[in-house]
């Protein structure tokens, strides 16, 4: 298949949330899926709610997903002539019409309809007029009186309506500005756009654009409307229930890869697979195994992906760059790391990295473990005395003049020591863990000793001890 060209269309009258992310995501895997282009454009007719924060929200979030578009960001308003031209040629074709309904009259249509048990529409009162009074009008399309419309839908299959269900909607309001429903249609006609995949929220619309296709002679793209995303408890997803914007979970740690794959299966699916990294979901989504039901938001899964991923990064040199350079510097929402880094902290931060990644769910929680790793002492470092205070006074110089420095070397000769002292391993290991982390639970002890080294461990050890300041 050649020549794909799909698009991802917002409003830029809030932030970028989950719902829409997947869409745009869905039809940028399919784009890629296929080698064809993904394009951009920021739909703002409605001038009165569109904003750049908007506009600049939804692109910086785009870019941190890793969903690059082809081409420049086509902005709506911009080609309002086109639009306006195009509601000409509809007007001189026979196939629009102008109104001079006045909102006085529009409401009097909507009351007395629904005082009849009847749908609120226009009644195409100008639709056969020929008179233009001198007053203010807006255009509206000759929509199919009778029969019946149809079309396929890649998701939903065969769907159909009664023409009698569509109105004549209006195309130019009266300020000369258009509407949406001929906006989008004119926009994606210029694009190219031959697939459009989006909420079910608009399959009516896509009817309605039909029309304006139709009339004007234009190849309807194919369309697939996919189900909206629910919460776990079947509602629709809400604020409340985790609908909030992407740039929310990105201060909260999460990783864009880890989005993705939560995002990809919330209404697609590849057999049993779970973690489908970028490079796999590109080669499976063809447009196929796009689920008809509404897929259920699950926030325990996209925090499992994201540990998941937390731990993929630290496989590989790469990998594990980009990690730390996330920990320290991308969740907003996390302890504060120190101003300046030495050299050495920043050594010690990344090789211990890999083992805290382990119990890792977030950025956030990342960096939290991560502090007490980079500085020489702990900030409120734990005073001991009594027996655990005695034991590490004894094994100061013992570890001080151990070589080598390893974890191997490390582990037997406390265990060896354990043994000289009729203890048990844990009994040395307990207090040790506590001054060295400031923990009770870490990741391996002599993996933490490695990565500290003997200079900090034995100064951490001095301090816990005689609670000395930190030199």
């Amino acid at each position: 298949m050649s020549g794909i060209v799909t698009r991802f269309a917002p409003s830029p009258t809030g932030i970028l949330h989950l719902g829409s992310a997947r869409t745009a995501l869905f039809n940028w895997l399919y784009a890629r899926h296929y080698g064809g282009q993904f394009l951009l454009r920021l739909e703002d007719t409605d001038q009165a709610r569109s904003t750049q924060e908007s506009a600049d929200n939804i692109l910086s979030n785009l870019k941190w997903l890793g969903l690059d578009w082809d081409g420049d960001v086509v902005i709506q308003s911009q080609r309002q002539k086109r639009h306006q031209a195009i509601a000409q040629q509809l007007l001189d074709m026979g196939k629009a019409y102008r109104c001079y309904c006045t909102p006085e009259e529009l409401t009097a249509m909507k009351e007395e309809a629904l005082a009849r048990g009847l749908h609120p529409t226009y009644d195409r009162r100008w639709r056969d007029r020929t008179d233009q009074p001198n007053a203010p009008f807006v255009i509206r399309l000759k929509a199919p009186l009778s029969g019946e419309m149809a079309f396929h839908d890649t998701v939903q299959g065969l769907v159909k309506v009664d023409a009698e269900h569509l109105d004549d909607m209006i195309l130019l309001r009266s300020d000369g500005t258009p509407t949406y429903m001929l906006a989008v249609v004119v926009d994606d006609h210029d694009m190219g756009v031959t697939h459009i995949i989006r909420g079910d929220d608009h399959l009516t619309n896509g009817f309605r654009q039909m029309n304006v296709y139709t009339a004007m002679g234009w190849a309807v793209p194919s369309m697939s409307h996919i189900p909206l995303i629910h919460s776990d408890d079947g509602a629709k997803l809400s604020k409340r229930h985790g609908a909030i914007g992407i740039e929310q979970y990105r201060t909260d740690g999460f990783l864009p890869e880890a989005i993705c794959n939560g995002l990809l299966r919330l209404g697609w699916s590849h057999g049993n697979d779970e973690r489908i990294d970028q490079a796999q979901a590109i080669a499976w989504f063809d447009g196929t195994s796009l689920s008809k039901s509404a897929a259920r938001f699950d926030c325990d899964k996209f925090l499992s992906l994201n540990g998941h991923y937390l731990r993929q990064r630290t496989l590989s040199h790469e990998g594990l760059e980009s990690l730390w350079h996330d920990v320290i510097h991308e969740p907003l929402n996390a302890a504060a790391v120190p101003d300046i880094l030495s050299d050495a902290a920043c050594c010690i931060g990344k090789s211990i990295l890999p083992a805290l990644a382990v119990r890792a769910t977030s950025l956030c929680s990342l960096r939290t473990q991560l502090i007490p790793y980079l500085t020489p002492c702990l900030e409120n470092a734990p005073v001991l005395s009594g027996d655990d205070g005695r034991l590490l006074s004894v094994l100061i110089p013992l570890l001080h003049g151990l070589s080598p420095w390893t974890a191997d070397c490390i582990e037997e000769f406390l265990r060896q020591w354990a043994k000289t002292q009729s203890i048990s391993f844990g009994a040395v290991a307990k207090p040790l863990r506590l001054v060295l982390t400031g923990q009770p639970i870490s990741p391996s002890l002599t993996d933490i000793m490695v990565a500290l080294g003997k200079e900090i461990t034995v100064l951490r050890m001095q301090n816990s001890i005689d609670a000395s300041p930190c030199a």
